[in-house]
């Protein structure tokens, strides 16, 4: 968990309120196509990626559509349904084999109750989450895929180094044919 520990750290957490928020997650080992949340189960964690990469997909006209993908060192969760604590729309399933510090909703409400300084990091993780959402949803919108590959060339490199062309042309609403189009046309 030095991964969690480092993210913290950087954040501006040390000494015992470092501790104790890293105590408060625990490691959890995923293989390859096991499920962080299944579509129709409720959320029970929220979960930072030590290793790995996890596939968040819905089911539409019996076709995985990928919405977005989270790689190591980012956090990991359904959102919606671990904050309402509801069932999940998505499923959010591990690419590889992954290694995922987890912390449940209880002691997530505990530490936000007893480190103010981990609330704000709460709410600015969730913020960010929300723009991040936001802004997928108005690319899909106004953006060509063309546009939508440069933006994320642009932006979020590293992203395109490691998530598989289906899931990530999946991402971007376009066929994987389509995405080996924009890429030839675009190096």
């Amino acid at each position: 968990m030095e991964k969690l520990r480092t993210n913290f750290a950087m954040s501006g957490f040390s000494g015992e309120t470092l501790d104790k928020i890293v105590d408060a997650f625990h490691l959890k080992e995923y293989k390859k196509g096991d499920y962080f949340v299944e579509a129709g189960k409720t959320s029970l964690y929220l979960g930072f990626i030590e290793s790995g990469l996890f596939h968040y997909y819905v089911i539409k006209d019996g076709d995985e559509r990928t919405t977005y993908v989270s790689i190591e060192n980012t956090f990991v969760a359904s959102l919606m349904s671990f904050i309402s604590e509801t069932p999940s729309k998505e499923s959010v399933r591990a690419l590889t084999d992954s290694e995922v510090s987890v912390i449940s909703r209880k002691d997530l409400k505990i530490l936000i109750h007893e480190i103010p300084p981990f609330k704000d990091f709460y709410i600015a993780l969730l913020e960010w989450a929300i723009c991040g959402i936001d802004s997928s949803r108005h690319d899909l919108i106004v953006l060509s895929g063309e546009q939508r590959y440069e933006k994320m060339l642009k932006e979020e490199p590293k992203l395109l180094q490691v998530i598989p062309l289906q899931y990530l042309a999946s991402m971007l609403g376009v066929t994987p044919r389509h995405l080996s189009r924009i890429r030839g046309k675009i190096r």
